[in-house]
């Protein structure tokens, strides 16, 4: 078999088009039968399944997570991740398109694998990811060891906009909760010390910080706990913020600024308070630029073209960045609606099963496959993801 770039990207696009039916399927499967964070019981049977009968060495449970898993075909390196996302958001179903994510990787770990012979081009590697809304699945696999030999991770993701890079904020919740003493509102009123009332200060003192915030960052917040009845001064309270900050270093600052903010009403207050960190951090995302041009390169010739994302314009958080700060990482967004809508809505739901889903579906797993190939056929192209990887 030739091992020319155009050869296999011949191939890798005969492999893909011999499956698209076979993945629409996968896609629809997952679509009408969403689960969410941690419990993608059936989604991580039905794809490490499909792994598993076109060879791939499957290992489930990965990372002590039940629904994670990885398939293995080759050995060595170089090594090349393909990601699969495929939790679904409570009430809305698939209305982030994982459904659409985890049927173009797997696509692009078949393909790939069938282009190239096993035995001398190195590893390519299917990683099942869950609880990518709030879980934080491949945060808990970067920690476990799961890419520490992989030179690069690929994964794209449905949306409204077609941005070659993906503007991915750093993020983490954190729960504040003020403690005070019970007492009547009118029999002692004295004697009490309102911790809702410190909860209440917080989140003036935070609105009014946030009128000076960086670009990118912000703090929005709820409260998980008010009292227990409208005759008793408030023991206890308790909030959940949610933080955001254009880079990871960035939201350190933000933290501490929360954790200021706390100690200090709780001095003014009265009241004594605790900060705790709720949720896995989610680190901001570096895109590999050499990777995300040749995945783009490869998408156009689909008849999909992508461009540089609009300047101030950011679109949530994924743990997809602290898989982007140990090795070179793309999530590009290809558009499967107009700019006028919005992922994480019933509508956007309905779009992750459209036509138009299913022809992207098919071209980003070409474009995957392709870059995947090029990856692992370029010590040229990996010497160089690398390099700007560490520069950054």
């Amino acid at each position: 078999m030739s091992r020319t770039p155009d050869a296999v990207h011949q191939v890798i696009h005969e492999e893909v088009a011999a499956r698209a039916d076979a993945l629409w399927d996968v896609a629809r499967r997952l679509h009408a039968d969403p689960e969410y964070a941690f419990a993608e019981h059936r989604a991580a049977a039905l794809l490490s399944g499909e792994l598993e009968r076109a060879g791939f060495a499957v290992e489930r449970g990965v990372a002590g997570m039940p629904t994670a898993f990885t398939a293995r075909s080759g050995r060595g390196r170089p090594a090349v991740a393909l990601l699969m996302e495929y939790d679904a958001l409570p009430g809305l179903g698939h209305a982030c398109g994982h459904n659409l994510i985890a049927a173009a990787g797997l696509g692009a770990a078949l393909a790939v694998a069938a282009a190239l012979p096993k035995a001398s081009s190195g590893t390519v590697l299917a990683v099942g990811t869950p609880a990518e809304e709030g879980g934080g699945g491949k945060a808990v696999e970067v920690e476990a060891g799961v890419f520490d030999d992989v030179d690069a991770a690929l994964m794209f993701h449905p949306g409204v906009y077609g941005w070659a890079r993906a503007p991915l904020t750093a993020q983490v919740q954190y729960r504040v909760a003020f403690h005070g003493r019970a007492a009547h509102p009118t029999g002692n009123p004295t004697e009490g010390v309102d911790a809702l009332a410190g909860l209440v200060e917080l989140f003036n003192v935070l609105a009014v910080l946030g009128r000076r915030l960086p670009e990118g960052s912000h703090v929005q917040g709820i409260v998980t706990h008010g009292g227990t009845a409208t005759n008793i001064v408030p023991e206890y309270a308790e909030g959940l913020f949610g933080l955001r900050a254009a880079t990871t270093a960035a939201l350190e600052e933000l933290t501490e600024r929360l954790r200021a903010c706390a100690d200090g009403v709780a001095l003014a207050t009265g009241t004594t308070v605790e900060v705790e960190r709720a949720t896995v951090r989610y680190e901001h995302f570096r895109d590999s630029e050499v990777l995300s041009e040749r995945f783009a390169a490869h998408l156009a010739r689909a008849g999909i073209e992508l461009s540089p994302p609009t300047p101030g314009v950011y679109l949530g958080s994924s743990d997809i960045g602290n898989v982007s700060t140990r090795l070179p990482a793309i999530h590009p967004f290809v558009a499967i609606t107009g700019e006028d809508g919005s992922d994480h809505t019933p509508k956007f739901a309905e779009a992750a099963a459209s036509p138009r889903a299913r022809e992207v579906l098919i071209a980003a797993a070409s474009a995957l496959a392709c870059t995947a190939a090029d990856v692992l056929l370029s010590g040229a192209l990996r010497e160089e993801a690398w390099a700007r990887h560490r520069a950054v």
